[in-house]
């Protein structure tokens, strides 16, 4: 077909990467409903995919991956920055000129026997000043499908490309060539040693190699939306963080909008999506993982959801956890990697439904109970199995969620899961303190872990492996921007849902009732409310937060906010060996705030 677009440095690209890879053919993609069907079905046929139960799960469909390709290969990630001091020691780094060379002879090819798809999308509302126009070239039909869903693909973005001659290029192949006559796999990609996730910073350039599973292959996801948009973030004097984005609205309808940052497995998207239970208070979603934040004319931070999706875990989604998530796959969804019941529909664990069996994450057969070799169960889903859901369907999504303009952000949040010294919530005295606290965010290693016996487990602001550049000068960025926002900065705090009792019960309940916590903070935002002074922050005066049907002894309420000034110095002393790795890249104001604290906790 010939190309629906004019653009020289997009057609010579184009071209460029036709003829290293070879591909049978090209198509530009236009982000039709035909398209995706046309697909879907071309899937279907070839065995790849599954189609669900038309009433069950309208227009559906399931994907078994192979078994080396279950999740984001961190360890074949790189930052390519011309100087290695500049990836930072969070990133994995190979020298640009070389990771190009061993890529390159990889890519030679590497689409033999299959289309070469070209697909136009933008990171956020087509138009809006926040968003980004990109090219991911992929020659997996899966890639496509699920760019449908997770950005927005269009031809509009390639007008737009017209116009302003910018796009950021994004090169994926499954790196699995086929012969003529040679069957292909249900899940074509390359081994492991193989793989390779590769940004280069300099050039806002992305090539991918050998992976066909999520942020590997999306490559909107966290290599553009969060690496390579870090870095443009700081040069071009924005944000763009790993944050959901809430609009929290009062019964007299006064709209706060919320971004937190979390590191996995502390309930972000339970949170993006909160039911409330205070009386009058109501939720609204407008993204649950990544936001793009740029001042405005007013010098407040505005935020988009630069995302059109949701690329969800499914284990653990349940009504009982997650209604809002559940509902957002029931219809129009993708799910990789979960069991499909006789009747063709979805199942994985904790689930909250019963299930028969079916076939398992590995397309085998499967029954609940089942155990192996060792007599160790088989999960049905992998852990890391995925739905990919409309964001649109979501029943709380916000009615400005596509406000090419964004939202104004009033709050930031920052957490991690601590069983005990943090206490439920606390405010910062200054936004400077609310950028410690974000990069000292903690959680304790857990059991699964490899750490374990370890310190605390730091994750600054739940961006660890996704800042596209020296973490120090990551947090550096923080400080300017604070700077630039000055007293129209948004108010910090810090959460924290997991505290227990020496027997390991929960001290706080958690999921809806998190909304009493984001009312205090609302009503700190608006002056409804005092705090009290301790070392690590500001704090809820007795009675202030709001406990009305709540069955929390007055004990268990003392220890959800007892600041423990000795444990907090071990807190810290952990952080200081974290941080010390930054070396002289480490911002001076971090320092200060680390003894600014020591201070506070020696009084």
């Amino acid at each position: 077909m010939s190309a629906p677009t004019t653009n020289k440095k997009l057609l010579d690209w184009v071209a460029e990467i036709t003829a290293m890879c070879t591909p049978d053919q090209v198509v530009w993609c236009d982000g039709s409903k035909e398209e995706y069907d046309r697909l879907m079905g071309e899937m279907v046929a070839s065995g790849m995919a599954i189609k669900l139960n038309e009433e069950k799960r309208p227009n559906s469909y399931a994907f078994n991956s192979d078994p080396s390709d279950v999740a984001r290969v961190e360890n074949r990630t790189y930052i390519a920055s011309v100087k290695e001091e500049d990836a930072g020691p969070t990133n994995n780094w190979i020298d640009p000129v070389e990771l190009k060379a061993t890529m390159s002879e990889l890519y030679k090819g590497c689409m033999k026997g299959r289309t070469m798809y070209v697909i136009p999308f933008s990171m956020g509302p087509i138009g809006s000043p926040i968003a980004k126009n990109a090219i991911e070239i992929s020659d997996s039909p899966y890639v496509v499908v699920n760019m449908h869903i997770m950005a927005r693909v269009s031809t509009e973005v390639l007008r737009l490309i017209e116009k302003n001659d910018d796009f950021i290029p994004c090169l994926h192949s499954v790196g699995a060539p086929l012969e003529p006559g040679q069957e292909d796999s249900r899940w074509p990609c390359a081994p492991i040693e193989k793989k390779y996730i590769a940004h280069f910073p300099e050039e806002n350039l992305i090539w991918s190699y050998g992976s066909g599973y999520g942020g590997n292959a999306l490559l909107g996801k966290k290599c553009l939306a969060l690496r390579i948009a870090s870095n443009m973030a700081r040069h071009e004097g924005w944000m763009a963080e790993h944050m959901l984005i809430l609009r929290f609205t009062s019964p007299e309808g006064k709209k706060y909008h919320i971004a937190a940052a979390f590191p996995s497995a502390c309930g972000k998207t339970n949170l993006a999506m909160l039911q409330s239970t205070v009386p009058g208070w109501k939720v609204e979603t407008i993204g649950d993982d990544i936001a793009w934040m740029k001042p405005g004319p007013d010098g407040r931070l505005y935020a988009i959801n630069p995302e059109a999706g949701f690329f969800g875990v499914a284990p653990g989604t349940s009504e009982a956890s997650n209604p809002m998530a559940l509902a957002s796959c029931a219809r129009d969804a993708i799910f990789t990697n979960v069991v499909v019941t006789p009747d063709l529909d979805v199942w994985w664990e904790d689930m909250g439904v019963e299930c028969e069996g079916g076939t398992d994450w590995k397309n085998n057969p499967w029954k609940p109970g089942m155990k192996d070799k060792d007599g160790n169960k088989i999960k049905g889903a992998h852990p890391n199995s995925r739905f990919t859901a409309r964001a649109e369907l979501c029943p709380v999504i916000c009615p400005d969620w596509e406000d090419p303009a964004g939202v104004p952000i009033d709050i930031f949040v920052f957490g991690g899961k601590r069983t005990s010294v943090m206490p439920l919530v606390h405010e910062a005295f200054s936004f400077e303190q609310g950028i410690y606290m974000g990069a000292t965010a903690s959680s304790e290693p857990t059991a699964a872990a490899l750490d374990v016996g370890a310190k605390l487990r730091f994750d600054p602001f739940a961006m660890t492996p996704f800042i596209g550049y020296h973490a120090g000068d990551y947090m550096q960025h923080w400080f300017d921007m604070g700077e630039t926002l000055g007293d129209k900065a948004p108010r910090c705090f810090y959460v924290n849902w997991f505290r227990k009792t020496d027997d390991g019960k929960w001290l706080w309940p958690g999921f809806g009732e998190n909304s009493r916590v984001l009312k205090w903070m609302c009503d700190r935002v608006e002056g409804k409310v005092g705090a009290r002074e301790t070392p690590i922050g500001l704090m809820p005066i007795d009675g202030e937060l709001t406990l009305d049907g709540l069955d929390i002894p007055a004990s268990d309420w003392a220890e959800l906010m007892k600041v423990d000034a000795e444990a907090f110095k071990a807190t810290l002393a952990d952080a200081k060996d974290y941080l010390a790795k930054f070396g002289a890249k480490l911002p001076a104001k971090m320092k200060e705030q680390m003894a600014a604290l020591e201070k506070r906790l020696e009084a």
